[in-house]
């Protein structure tokens, strides 16, 4: 998977920005302004941290042993950083639905309820 085609995934989301707040490198991706996925542009391959439940992020990390690993520069237990050209797409779009909807759910009430009327 290229990063292009991740982009546009992430930006059909409902409520989602990207932006760059934290260096010209590392494109983030938020819902209602909560990240759900960081895309190192820089890096090689490519690589991108998404948020994941801790227990299916251990068992990701084994099933798919160094192709997802512990979030770079990012919780461990919390995030994974997925090697993008070494995944299935459908386990990628997967994984971003995953994080996008940990994120989501985490919202407090007058969030959820502007999310919601988002179109």
């Amino acid at each position: 998977m290229n990063v292009e085609s991740l982009r546009e995934y992430c930006l059909q989301k409902k409520g989602v920005t990207e932006e760059f707040p934290f260096d010209a490198e590392t494109l983030v991706f938020k819902v209602m302004g909560k990240m759900f996925a960081l895309i190192a542009l820089e890096r090689m391959p490519p690589q991108c941290n998404l948020k994941c439940d801790p227990e299916r992020a251990i068992e990701l990390r084994e099933e798919y042993d160094g192709d997802i690993i512990e979030g770079y520069h990012m919780s461990k237990k919390h995030w994974n950083t997925l090697f993008l050209d070494r995944l299935p797409p459908k386990l990628i779009w997967e994984l971003v639905d995953h994080s996008y909807d940990l994120v989501v759910a985490k919202f407090p009430k007058s969030i959820k309820e502007q999310w919601k009327s988002l179109e």
